[in-house]
């Protein structure tokens, strides 16, 4: 399947975003995830702060993964692809709470998610500047139908299956994510 561009956003929808990106919070852990404060998800970005974050994972029944190509208008890795969904759990939130809500979210759909394993890492955007700190906890699900996504969250979307992601990272690492390269080298192995 060739990827499926999103909709064109809608007036207010950039400042809508920016304005909620600026005050989210995410919980800043220690190397073994305990919580030890809050920080704003921009500030913590900018500081490379470990913090606590999840991505997730969404396969179809044939075994492909949904990817998405981030929108341009995000404030860090804008325009790359990405697994499924990322996202940061708020103060008070378990994190799967989180995971189910930011897919909802970002594709509008929700699936049973399992949690499959934990690891931290940092990358830094050359373009923004932003670095990516953070303990993830990586999620698994299965989904079926076409999703409905956020224009201000992704660009585009598609079904891939994991030989040829393991192909297009190989000819093109610049298309994608960091996290999403450790997921595929860590998670998608096999």
């Amino acid at each position: 399947m060739t990827a499926q561009i999103v909709p064109p956003l809608a007036a207010g929808d950039l400042e809508r975003a920016a304005q909620r990106d600026a005050s989210e919070q995410v919980i800043l852990v220690d190397e073994q995830d305990q919580p030890i404060g809050a920080a704003g998800k921009l500030e913590s970005h900018e500081h490379g702060q470990l913090h606590r974050a999840f991505s997730i994972l969404v396969f179809n029944a044939e075994g492909e993964l949904l990817l998405q190509r981030r929108a341009d208008s995000k404030y860090h890795f804008a325009a790359h692809w990405s697994n499924t969904c990322c996202g940061h759990p708020r103060p008070g939130e378990t994190t799967s709470m989180a995971a189910g809500r930011r897919l909802n979210e970002e594709f509008g759909i929700r699936v049973p998610l399992n949690e499959r394993a934990e690891f931290v890492y940092r990358a830094e955007d050359r373009a923004s500047g932003l670095i990516e700190h953070e303990y993830l906890h990586v999620f698994y699900g299965v989904h079926a139908e076409a999703p409905r996504p956020d224009p201000t969250e992704i660009g585009a979307w598609r079904w891939m299956s994991v030989p040829a992601i393991k192909r297009a990272l190989r000819q093109h690492p610049d298309w994608f994510t960091p996290w999403f390269k450790l997921l595929v080298e860590r998670m998608l192995s096999a």
